[in-house]
C-alpha cells in the first residue's frame, strides 16, 4: 500500500512539474488567434493590431484564423471546442458574448461557462453612418425620414445579433420609427452597398468606419457612446441629438477556452496589457472611446454587467434569432 502511495505520488509530481515546463517557455509555437468575423471590420483590425504589437514587441507567433457567421458565434464555437492549452485565443465581442446568449434560442455555447477572459482591448461606440451623397445631414432627418416613409428607410448591420443590429432596435424604439434591417456577414460586405446608396445608413464600430470616413466615401450623422468620440469631434452623440441617456458601444477583449491553467492566463494578461499601455496603442485604441480597465476582473464585470441590459432589451422587444 505504501509503495502504490509513493508511486502514485511520484506520478503526480512529475506530471506537476511537466505542466509547470511547459507554462515557463510558454508561448513555444504559434499561436492560433480566432476573429469571430471577416478581415476589414472593427474587431478584426483591433486584433491585428494587437497580435501585430505582441509579435513586434515578444517575438511572439500569432496566426489570425477568421471565422465569421452568425453574429460572431461561429468563431466562438470553434474556440470553446479547442484545447485549453494557450495556443488558441479568440477576440471575444459585444454581440457573441453579451448579447447572442439572450437572442439565439440555441447556441453551440456558453459565455461563462465556455470561456475564461483574459483582459478587454477596446471600447468602441457604434458610427449611425450614411453615403456621402445622402440627403440625410443629421440624425434628426433620418428620424424625419422614417417617420414620413415608415418601414421603407433600411439600415445595414454586420449581422443578427450585432451590436449594430440592436442598436438599430433601441433607436426604433427611442425614435418611435420603423426601419428595415439588413444584415450583412461583416462591415467590408455592408460598405459597398453604404457607398452605392443600396442602404440608406449603417450601424457599426466607428473602428471599421474610419477608413471610409477619412477616404470621403461615407458620412457619420452620430456616435452612440454617452460622449462625443475623440476621433470624431464635430460629430454629437445619439444622447445630444434628443434621445437622452443613449449609450450603445461595442467592446472587444481576449478570451481562452476554460480550463487553460491560470499561470498562462496571467502571462497572457500581464502582455497584453503592456502591449495596450504602449504610447502608439493607446492613441490608436482611444479614437474611438475611452481607455478601458484590462485584466480578467474587470472584462468579467463588464460581461455580466452588458449581459443584463442587452439580454433585457431582447427581452422587451421579443426579438429572436433561430
Amino acid at each position: 500500500m505504501k509503495n502504490t502511495l509513493v508511486a502514485a505520488a511520484l506520478l503526480l509530481s512529475l506530471g506537476c512539474a511537466g505542466e509547470v515546463g511547459a507554462q515557463g517557455d510558454y508561448p513555444n509555437k504559434p499561436i492560433r488567434f480566432i476573429v469571430p468575423f471577416p478581415p476589414g471590420g472593427g474587431t478584426d483590425i483591433v486584433s491585428r493590431l494587437v497580435t501585430g504589437k505582441m509579435a513586434e514587441t515578444l517575438g511572439w507567433r500569432f496566426v489570425v484564423d477568421n471565422r465569421s457567421g452568425a453574429g460572431g458565434s461561429l468563431g466562438m464555437e470553434v474556440a470553446a471546442k479547442a484545447a485549453p492549452d494557450g495556443y488558441t485565443l479568440v477576440m471575444g465581442q459585444t454581440s457573441n458574448l453579451a448579447i447572442n446568449p439572450s437572442l439565439y434560442s440555441k447556441l453551440a455555447y456558453e459565455p461563462l461557462r465556455d470561456f475564461t477572459p483574459v483582459s478587454l482591448v477596446s471600447m468602441i461606440p457604434v458610427t449611425v453612418m450614411v453615403p456621402a451623397k445622402s440627403p440625410y445631414k443629421s440624425l434628426a432627418d433620418l428620424v424625419s425620414a422614417a417617420k414620413a416613409k415608415p418601414g421603407q428607410i433600411t439600415y445595414a448591420s454586420t449581422g443578427n445579433g450585432t451590436v449594430g443590429h440592436l442598436t438599430g432596435e433601441l433607436l426604433q424604439r427611442v425614435a418611435a420609427v420603423k426601419f428595415i434591417h439588413v444584415p450583412y456577414k461583416g462591415a467590408s460586405q455592408a460598405f459597398p452597398d453604404l457607398i452605392s446608396g443600396r442602404i440608406d445608413f449603417f450601424l457599426a464600430s466607428l473602428e471599421s468606419a474610419l477608413p471610409q470616413l477619412k477616404a470621403g466615401t461615407i458620412r457619420a450623422l452620430a456616435v452612440t457612446s454617452a460622449r462625443r468620440a475623440p476621433a470624431l469631434p464635430d460629430v454629437p452623440s445619439v444622447a445630444e441629438s434628443g434621445y437622452r441617456d443613449f449609450d450603445a458601444n461595442t467592446w472587444t477583449g481576449v478570451l481562452v477556452p476554460a480550463r487553460t491553467p491560470k499561470p498562462i492566463i496571467a502571462r497572457l494578461s500581464t502582455e497584453i496589457t503592456r502591449v495596450l499601455e504602449l504610447p502608439d496603442m493607446r492613441e490608436r485604441l482611444a479614437t474611438g472611446g475611452p481607455p478601458v480597465k484590462t485584466g480578467p476582473e474587470a472584462f468579467m464585470a463588464l460581461l455580466k454587467a452588458d449581459s443584463e441590459k442587452w439580454g433585457r432589451i431582447i427581452r422587451e422587444t421579443g426579438l429572436k434569432v433561430e
